[in-house]
């Protein structure tokens, strides 16, 4: 009994220990990964843009929280041409899939995709990495890593 329970264990321990250095062979290749910002002719638009009776009923709820007014936080309350410019967006991504961002909706979908992009930056939250590449229009489009990252001539290389 004893001398299959070592077997067992022996074959336990050769199993994960293969397995470890499949995963480190694959996982670990040290390779950079090079980002650039993506061609927004290739981009689509993820989600529809909210129709403007669902706008002005989130206007009333949002903008009635006793919260908000206490807060201070009343400045897109102000007037709902304010609300509906912050919140008239609808999520973009990169063909694939790296980047995205929220886009306004009062933007023609053409005009999005005619866009070229400005230059890429680089920002620092916490532990995450944001590139955020930008373009005409105050549009940007972001990719997250926990990667450590650095930027030159447009263009991100990621460990």
């Amino acid at each position: 009994m004893n001398r299959r329970v070592a077997a067992a264990g022996v074959v336990t321990r050769r199993t994960r220990a293969c397995f470890a250095l499949l995963l480190a062979a694959v996982c670990g290749s040290g390779s950079a990964a090079t980002f650039v910002c993506p061609d927004l002719s290739t981009a689509a638009q993820v989600n529809a843009c909210p129709p403007d009776e669902e706008l002005k009923f989130t206007y009333s709820g949002f903008c009635s929280d006793n919260a908000k007014a206490y807060a201070n936080q009343t400045d897109s309350c102000i007037r709902y041409e304010d609300y509906r410019a912050m919140k008239n967006v609808a999520l973009w991504e990169s063909a694939d899939g790296a980047f995205d961002g929220y886009i306004s909706c009062d933007l023609p979908p053409a005009q999005v995709k005619a866009l070229k992009p400005a230059g890429m930056t680089l920002e620092k939250q916490g532990k995450l990495t944001k590139l955020v590449c930008g373009y005409d229009k105050g549009i940007r489009l972001t990719h997250r890593t926990k990667a450590n990252c650095t930027v030159a001539n447009a263009r991100a290389t990621c460990d």
